[in-house]
């Protein structure tokens, strides 16, 4: 069902922004789902299904929105946090949204080297990035992601703010939040369950081992502003 364009009939509201309702589409009918929404919502609406919550007893319910809002895992969380005797045992979700940074070691005018990570089962070079969490700015979550993956603190540098979205996977719509961030020590403690491996390279070089093109798009950049770091 996910990312199945529905039409669902209302049933009530749970919560500010939170109602209930059945949703049927072409070979469905009467889905028990929820519904979220900025605007009120009154008898029906024609939204996509935007996550997929199991409940602790197996049950499934589809999580609806309007077309043209997005919700990311920790707003839909938090919603349906609202639930009275419901426990969510897992949620999937049409929209995934990361943040991370693109690290730079300074060691004088004419040596900056940038940190690139392999993740576990990852078969290409890229940046350390992480989920964003319940109640952080995008900002916050990079630092606590490079923290808890590499070890390093880390300064995020000011007007450098690289958006990319893409579709892995067919329907997940992904999106990575990549900033810049100065760090003053080369000392990589990297988080074993997350990452395998660690390389550190010349910026200027770093295009050589980076083979995505939303990477290749955040070095050039990151190169042009180059002269904001401290």
């Amino acid at each position: 069902m996910l990312a199945k364009r529905v039409r669902v009939n209302v049933y009530g509201e749970i919560s500010d922004g939170l109602y209930s309702g059945y949703s049927s589409a072409e070979g469905v009918n009467n889905v028990s789902s929820y519904i979220l929404s900025r605007k009120n919502v009154f008898d029906f609406l024609r939204g996509v299904v935007i996550a997929v919550a199991t409940l602790k007893n197996g049950e499934q319910k589809c999580v609806v929105a309007p077309e043209g809002e997005i919700y990311y895992e920790p707003e839909i969380k938090e919603k349906l946090s609202n639930l009275r005797n419901v426990e969510i045992e897992s949620l999937s979700c049409l929209y995934e949204k990361s943040c991370g940074a693109i690290i730079i070691h300074k060691a004088n005018e004419n040596n900056y080297k940038v940190l690139l990570v392999k993740n576990h089962n990852g078969r290409y070079w890229s940046f350390p990035k992480g989920h964003v969490e319940k109640g952080e700015t995008e900002e916050q979550t990079a630092i606590r992601e490079i923290k808890e993956e590499t070890g390093l603190d880390v300064e995020i540098v000011d007007s450098f703010r690289e958006v990319s979205d893409y579709t892995p996977f067919g329907r997940i719509k992904k999106r990575v939040v990549f900033f810049m961030a100065q760090t003053f020590s080369t000392d990589v403690k990297v988080q074993k369950e997350e990452i395998d491996s660690f390389i550190w390279v010349d910026l200027f070089d770093v295009h050589n081992k980076c083979t995505y093109d939303n990477d290749l798009r955040v070095i050039k950049k990151a190169r042009e502003n180059i002269s904001k770091l401290k």
